[in-house]
């Protein structure tokens, strides 16, 4: 059970930056890591008054920050001789049983403690899922993806090959990067900066996305940009391809230039669901 008024507690931890953390700090910060792990905390949670519907715990943000403060530099090598490791004593890999249900297939994946792996999650070599994130019940993360810090991964995604999320753990007050539930991210994807990705999305292969990227639809004519208060949104069911748009003056004009700008070709349908039926297969 989570402990009472650990998030004040943490918060005050983080504020008063001791030159020197005593048994009981330590002692507080396991906690609050055993509680990331167990799903309890998360650095962003759900919130129906927000236009992108998520708002961020910054407070949890400020204890994952703390871990990387409170800890010192060991060695974590299994072998110091022929592949040594050195991290912060405070983010070991994460511990995981049988019983975890957890397949983490041999081939020299990462995933360090502090985050939430839900059962059934798929994790395909190489692949990294870093502190604070929080991936939910069968997922894949496929080969060479990196799920990074405070990220969210919804229910029964696809996070493609080479495929990377990123997170955002500062400023603390910044939402991290969310992927909602049955979300496809093709291969070699990228999102970033608190980019929410609603329900059912597919991302096309080599689709990047930003704050500072509009998405074009040209099925309903809108285009989606991030505001100052709200992050970039990519639409519930949407498919999202890479494209390119052409520049209108100056020199750009005159050498045939275009830039390059993601585009909603359709919505999901049955047609969509029967390409990315194969990845249900391999869970």
């Amino acid at each position: 059970m989570l402990p009472t008024n650990i998030n004040r507690e943490i918060e005050q931890l983080f504020d008063a930056n001791p030159g020197r953390y005593t048994d009981e700090d330590f002692q507080l910060f396991q906690k609050f890591k055993d509680a990331l792990n167990a799903g309890e905390i998360r650095a962003a949670e759900p919130d129906s008054a927000r236009a992108s519907g998520w708002r961020v715990n910054a407070w949890v943000k400020k204890g994952i920050l703390l871990g990387f403060r409170m800890g010192k530099i060991v060695d974590m090598s299994i072998d110091a001789a022929r592949q040594p490791f050195f991290d912060k004593s405070t983010y070991p890999v994460k511990t995981f049983s049988a019983e975890s249900g957890v397949r983490i297939v041999p081939g020299g994946s990462s995933i360090r403690d502090g985050c939430y792996v839900g059962k059934g999650v798929t994790c395909m070599p190489p692949m990294y899922i870093n502190a604070g994130a929080y991936v939910d019940e069968g997922t894949m993360v496929d080969s060479h993806a990196l799920i990074g810090s405070c990220a969210r991964i919804g229910k029964k995604c696809h996070i493609s090959a080479a495929a990377q999320i990123g997170g955002v753990l500062e400023p603390v007050g910044a939402l991290p990067v969310i992927i909602e539930d049955e979300v496809l991210i093709g291969g070699n994807c990228g999102v970033y900066e608190g980019t929410v990705v609603k329900k059912r999305a597919v991302l096309g292969t080599g689709t990047i996305i930003n704050r500072s990227t509009p998405i074009y639809d040209l099925v309903t004519g809108a285009v989606h940009s991030a505001s100052a208060d709200e992050p970039l949104v990519i639409p519930e069911n949407a498919v999202v391809v890479a494209g390119s748009r052409a520049i209108s003056h100056g020199r750009g004009k005159e050498w045939n230039l275009s830039l390059y700008t993601p585009v909603i070709v359709k919505y999901r349908d049955a047609k969509t669901d029967v390409k990315v039926q194969l990845e249900d297969l391999l869970r």
